[in-house]
């Protein structure tokens, strides 16, 4: 009377399959962001507004969007008594631009780029999510 009860679960396939749609989402909503960010940036000569990037870590499925320039902090948090937080230098200061000029500032407001773009997206992100996954179910 031995029974031989065989079952099949195919786990493998939908690991891979989750995983996949998860990458390619990753990459698209940041990508999005990235680009929405850019587009909020104030522009002079064009360096903040392309040093925008993202990176997508496959293994830990999470992406990040960051700029490695100074100028992006300074947008995004403003300086001196336009600080977002109300922390920045009171009083003004004189600086030098990169061709020699003198200048007096009080600070920089912020523009918020990346907030910015994060809340005007945020929604789109999260239905996109819950679109590509709802389906795998």
């Amino acid at each position: 009377m031995g029974m031989d009860i065989h079952i099949e679960t195919h786990q493998d396939e939908v690991t891979e399959e989750f995983q996949q749609t998860a990458v390619a989402w990753l990459h698209e909503a940041c990508g999005e962001l990235v680009s929405a960010v850019r587009n909020n940036q104030r522009v002079r000569t064009g360096k903040t507004r392309q040093s925008w990037r993202y990176v997508v870590d496959e293994a830990k499925l999470e992406g990040a969007v960051a700029s490695d320039s100074e100028n992006a902090v300074w947008e995004e948090f403003g300086t001196g008594e336009y600080a977002l937080n109300g922390n920045g230098r009171k009083g003004g200061w004189w600086y030098v631009d990169e061709k020699g000029q003198r200048h007096f500032t009080r600070g920089k407001r912020p523009i918020r780029p990346l907030f910015k773009a994060y809340m005007a997206l945020k929604g789109r992100i999260i239905a996109s999510a819950q679109e590509r996954f709802g389906r795998m179910t």
